[in-house]
């Protein structure tokens, strides 16, 4: 599904949703404001850039333009392309590809589905919450963020927070749930 909507500012971002879980439900605006609300309000800090993976002046206050694809998978799906494109067949939780501004594209963030479950029910989270977390874990790695490093993972979960932040503040919950 893809979902445009157009504000004050201009045009906002193409949100391309794809939901390949079997058990997923998914509010599709919701998740689409969510990526808007990120893109509008969200600001790199003078103090982050130096841990961002591109150099300061690329890194816009949100991601760059174009379409921006989310794609909810399982396990082994996440797993797949794991293995196809970064050569290691784990299980991970978030994959993200970098797009192209001169093919249209933003970016895509690929989530399994699974692991936010498991994460969330060891940890006595809410599933919606960790899954949004997890959306917003992808975003900001295609921002510029990188988590590989102690100090950069540091910078990264701040960031985190403070995106969390901005999408409560703005009355967004967690677009997900479990289908019976």
């Amino acid at each position: 599904m893809e979902i445009r909507n157009s504000s004050a500012t201009g045009a906002r971002r193409a949100v391309a949703i794809a939901n390949r879980h079997p058990r997923l439900w998914l509010g599709r605006r919701a998740l689409a404001r969510a990526v808007h609300v990120l893109d509008a309000h969200f600001q790199v800090r003078p103090g982050e850039r130096r841990f961002l993976t591109r150099p300061a002046a690329a890194v816009p206050p949100a991601l760059g333009p174009g379409e921006l694809s989310l794609v909810f998978l399982t396990d082994p799906a996440l797993a797949q392309l794991h293995a196809d494109f970064l050569d290691d067949p784990t299980p991970t939780d978030v994959i993200t590809f970098e797009g192209d501004a001169a093919h249209g594209t933003a970016g895509e963030i690929c989530v399994s589905v699974d692991t936010a479950a498991a994460y969330a029910r060891r940890h006595g989270r809410d599933f919606g919450g960790e899954l949004l977390l997890y959306v917003v874990h992808g975003w900001l790695h295609l921002a510029g963020y990188d988590d590989l490093r102690p100090e950069r993972k540091r910078v990264m979960r701040r960031a985190e927070a403070r995106a969390r932040k901005l999408l409560a503040a703005a009355g967004l919950p967690a677009p997900f749930a479990w289908r019976r």
